[in-house]
């Protein structure tokens, strides 16, 4: 029998030993909580009084043991809250003798417990509670990782999320951080007369951006939908058709394709459209929003990310696409054919698909360009094949009226002003459906409900979104990371693709590759 084993049998006697004596290992509530502390909060209550001015007073505190030591007739143990950690005192003739016995016999670090007791000061100062009263809340039957050997593995931190936040008190600060975020994009724009709204997350085509989309199938209706591919945008516009003015929406999309420290299958977005405003308008507020939440998140306006130094607080460049892609690769988009830029990525040794027309290949060549920006910057100017939904720019009918949220050489928003002729928009969609019978699985999926809903008229306006990648780099972390519970392969992978393809072929694999295939319809990048 293991070391760990013998620990959980133990914990397990401890469990049916206190059913026996009448306690209840798993309370309904801690009666106290009404008048319950937060240890911090205690902490910073009494830090600057003397020993003698707080040892009448009484505190009440509430969470997980983290470690404990018993000397006899002296006992310690360290409380931890949401908040941060506590030292409890469990003392002879000043804790109640049942209460020092009941500590020292059934109680093992990562039990949850309350307790009672006066506020006190230790040789050095820490602010500790001397228990007076003791509740066991919940017994814990698995050990806690060990502090120093625990949770080393990434994926292990990650599948076991629950545990990585108990021990690492930074994990826990992120994601309320990440909360912060949030509430910071959704007050703002509230506070700005947008109205939030929710849109459909199952759909009949995936519009709205340039994705690869999830499929499934709707029983009910005995109807082929996917998961959408974009915080609402098409329906977000039917919404200005309809006579709102300001509208967003945060949410998650789910995009069937690759997966990297920037990418996500499934992740949060905001999308927020504007009436009677333009992409110029769009800069200016988004500007205003990205300082804002930097600021309210990590309390400053520069951060760092990988080898990127980021500083929000400085001017804010423009970056023209087609002048920026000839400075760095001699190219220019217009002139070159698909020969020139395979050429040139060939030479690179980027990779990419030949079968994809011209535009993709020139989008690859943006990518590359676009990992020597740090920013801040706004990427203007791009070719109107790249972004079906976007308005042609009136001074170069080539381009849009697109800017996209350059930093740490990555694209960390995207917007424009929207397209509102419905013939222009139903001929791009032609396009995009020539595009998608081609092979291109990122094309748009011409949706002729949307093309409808244009024909009665919509006013003129910017649309924006973007994604919790921007998160991830202020906290300079792989998107995976910063998520509180991510998309992971079952700890069995192996052994169920094992199990069900011996199912499927009548006898046992000799072999079997641990990575999952790559998905068929996904694009070299």
């Amino acid at each position: 029998m293991g070391r760990e084993e013998e620990i959980i049998n133990e914990r397990k006697r401890k469990i049916e030993e206190l059913k026996k004596s009448g306690v209840n290992p798993y309370a309904h509530r801690f009666n106290q909580f009404e008048q319950k502390s937060f240890s911090v909060d205690v902490q910073q209550k009494y830090s600057d009084l003397k020993a003698e001015e707080i040892s009448k007073k009484e505190e009440i505190v509430a969470g997980r043991v983290m470690f404990l030591r018993s000397f006899g007739k002296l006992a310690f143990a360290k409380l931890q809250d949401v908040k941060g950690n506590i030292q409890i005192v469990f003392q002879s003739e000043k804790t109640p003798e049942k209460i020092m016995d009941f500590f020292n016999k059934y109680i093992d670090s990562g039990d949850i417990v309350g307790a009672k007791g006066n506020p006190m000061k230790t040789k050095t100062g820490e602010v500790s509670i001397l228990v007076k009263e003791f509740d066991l809340l919940t017994k814990s039957v698995l050990p806690l990782p060990d502090k120093v050997h625990g949770l080393k593995d990434e994926e292990e931190r990650l599948r076991k999320r629950y545990l990585d936040v108990i021990m690492n008190s930074d994990v826990k600060e992120m994601f309320i951080k990440k909360q912060k975020f949030w509430s910071t994009v959704r007050n703002f724009l509230i506070e700005k007369g947008f109205l939030e709204v929710e849109t459909p997350i199952l759909e009949n085509s995936a519009g709205g951006a340039a994705a690869t989309p999830f499929a499934t199938h709707h029983n009910a209706l005995d109807l082929d939908v996917y998961l959408r591919i974009s915080m609402g945008e098409l329906w977000q516009k039917k919404l200005l058709v309809a006579g709102y003015e300001k509208t967003f929406e945060i949410g998650r999309q789910f995009r069937n394709e690759g997966m990297d420290a920037e990418h996500l299958q499934d992740y949060t977005q905001m999308e927020f459209y504007w009436g009677y405003a333009n992409f110029e308008d769009g800069m200016k507020l988004v500007e205003e929003m990205y300082k804002k939440l930097t600021m309210a998140t990590l309390g400053k306006l520069d951060f760092e990310y990988k080898e990127y130094k980021i500083d929000l607080g400085k001017k804010w460049e423009r970056y023209d696409y087609e002048k920026l892609i000839e400075e760095k690769t001699k190219i220019n988009i217009y002139k070159a054919d698909k020969k020139d830029i395979i050429k040139f990525l060939e030479k690179e040794k980027i990779e990419f698909d030949q079968n994809v027309d011209k535009w993709r290949l020139v989008d690859i060549l943006w990518k590359y360009c676009r990992k020597q920006l740090s920013g801040p910057g706004f990427l203007v100017g791009q070719p109107v094949e790249l972004t079906p939904l976007a308005k042609r720019s009136e001074k170069d009918p080539r381009k849009v009226e697109q800017f996209q949220v350059i930093l740490a050489g990555s694209e960390m928003g995207n917007g424009y002003s929207e397209l509102n002729d419905p013939l222009d928009q139903e001929s791009r969609f032609e396009e995009q459906r020539k595009n998608k019978e081609a092979g291109d699985s990122e094309a748009m999926d011409h949706d002729e409900t949307f093309i409808e809903a244009l024909k009665y008229g919509m006013p003129p306006a910017c649309g924006f979104g973007f994604s919790e990648r921007l998160f991830a780099i202020m906290m300079n972390k792989p998107i995976r990371e910063t998520v509180i519970f991510p998309l992971m392969k079952p700890s069995n992978y192996v052994e169920l693709i094992k199990s069900k393809d011996e199912a499927e072929s009548g006898h046992p694999l000799e072999k079997k590759s641990e990575k999952p295939k790559e998905n068929s319809q996904k694009k070299k990048k």
